[in-house]
């Protein structure tokens, strides 16, 4: 099986290196010094990794043969592709491969179909889960335990318990606005104008 396991970004520095977009749990393994990778479009691969490192939270990898900028800012946009064992699974239990988990019916603890999951997003501070709603929108689902509790490849559903407003944003803003009029009919002493300033400038400090 064939999974994308990064995807080349802008060169870094003159000597060949090119910042990585990582899209695998094991980038130690997929992408390690000595990985040899598929490439998309097939034309430019396969690539070997020299060498790698981390910088400013961005994985910077050297692909043999890659010598100077030019022909590292050639490989942007490339998409990197790892052959994995349909039946490999990661050591550790509580993780799982990207190819486990796109086509996952994504659920709430009730059992009402959120939608389906279509892709694993990769950042440097959590991975994020893309899920397709029935009407075609797509939300994203910070992958972590208290929000998603519970993956159950057997019977291919994802529990979610989001929080208000991840799935449905107009509800949490209709939820919002009832608490803020349910605050002021208990003050009974801020008129209109005064939360209107109070709003304004809670928008200046956030900016």
């Amino acid at each position: 099986m064939q999974l994308v396991v990064g995807k080349i970004g802008r060169a870094h520095g003159i000597r060949g290196d090119v910042s990585v977009e990582v899209r695998t749990d094991e980038p130690e393994l997929r992408l390690g010094p000595g990985a040899v990778v598929m490439t998309d479009p097939a034309s430019v691969g396969p690539l070997t990794v020299e060498s790698g490192k981390v910088h400013s939270g961005r994985l910077l990898l050297r692909f043999a043969g890659v010598k100077d900028r030019n022909a590292a800012e050639a490989l942007r946009g490339t998409l990197l592709i790892s052959e994995v064992d349909p039946e490999e699974r990661p050591d550790d239990p509580e993780e799982y491969y990207d190819h486990q988990l796109i086509g996952l019916d994504v659920v709430l603890q009730d059992g009402t179909l959120v939608g389906e999951l279509t892709e694993v997003v990769h950042l440097p501070y959590q991975d994020l889960l893309t899920v397709k709603k029935a009407d075609g929108t797509e939300v994203l689902v910070p992958f972590v335990t208290q929000i998603v509790p519970t993956i159950d490849l057997e019977n291919q559903r994802a529990v979610i318990t989001p929080p208000a407003g991840l799935i449905d944003p107009e509800s949490a803003e209709v939820a919002g606005s009832r608490d803020a009029d349910a605050q002021d009919a208990a003050s009974g002493d801020v008129s209109d104008d005064s939360a209107d300033v109070a709003s304004d400038d809670a928008s200046e400090e956030s900016e």
